[in-house]
């Protein structure tokens, strides 16, 4: 017997019709947690469509407040937002669109001090920073920590996107390090804020990332787990990358190799 309500019934519908999701699915869904790094232009449609999927619990972490730069791609936000803290601004919109999804929120920034205590109690992280700090701290938490790791990037009108299981012993999973190793931030690479960035990607990118979270709840689909897609959107190219992990990255995954 199903343990929806007719409320929800009627509010997830329209997945709930769905073979790989069901009843079954949908309370899977509803029990599940996520935490979202960067409540920006990739964290905004992420935050949006998971709380509208019925995630039951949604932590978000961002000490930024709303500038009028961020309304060009960061659809949570408007021009009342202004000068106001986005984790708070977002909850508020969350709430008036399923208010029966648990919203975490985290109005500090996030450092290897508090890191470890804030993502054990969820089952997935969705990184949606910026900066290849961030990038790097959230993927060494969530090695140590063992949970899967959704990541993506954005530049201009090209974005990339992944998913890490580095901790699963039995594969040669790579893990962000084994990608983007400590030596690539020196590159010639850019945030969104120095290199620009088309509103439309960030959007398209952040959706992607809650359908990639959704699959790995329910288990469906095949995972981009080691596979890196890439999405240039200004001559309409899609290609998709097998990454394995980097032999000279086991200065961070050595932990978990020797489990």
């Amino acid at each position: 017997m199903s343990k929806l309500s007719e409320n929800q019934i009627q509010r997830y519908a329209h997945q709930i019709i769905l073979d790989e999701i069901g009843i079954k699915g949908q309370e899977k869904l509803l029990k599940a947690k996520v935490f979202i790094l960067g409540i920006g232009g990739l964290g905004s449609p992420v935050l949006m469509y998971l709380a509208s999927a019925g995630i039951g619990t949604l932590g978000i972490a961002d000490f930024d407040k709303v500038e009028l730069s961020n309304l060009q791609r960061q659809i949570l936000f408007d021009t009342k937002s202004i000068n106001k803290l986005k984790v708070e601004i977002a909850k508020k919109k969350i709430n008036s669109i399923n208010p029966n999804v648990k919203i975490n929120i985290y109005k500090k920034k996030i450092t290897n001090l508090n890191i470890n205590k804030i993502i054990p109690e969820y089952d997935i992280v969705v990184d949606g920073s910026d900066n290849f700090e961030t990038k790097y701290l959230i993927n060494d938490a969530c090695i140590k920590n063992k949970k899967i790791l959704i990541s993506a990037s954005l530049n201009g009108f090209e974005a990339q996107i992944i998913t890490f299981k580095p901790w699963i012993k039995s594969t040669n999973n790579p893990c962000y390090r084994c990608l983007f190793p400590e030596n690539y931030k020196n590159t010639n690479t850019y945030n969104c804020r120095e290199g620009g960035i088309i509103g439309g990607l960030a959007g398209t990118i952040g959706s992607l990332q809650s359908v990639e979270v959704i699959k790995e709840i329910l288990n469906i689909g095949e995972s981009l787990n080691g596979k890196l897609l890439i999405i240039d959107l200004l001559n309409g190219n899609l290609k998709k990358l097998k990454v394995k992990r980097n032999k000279k990255c086991l200065n961070y995954c050595k932990f978990l190799i020797k489990d």
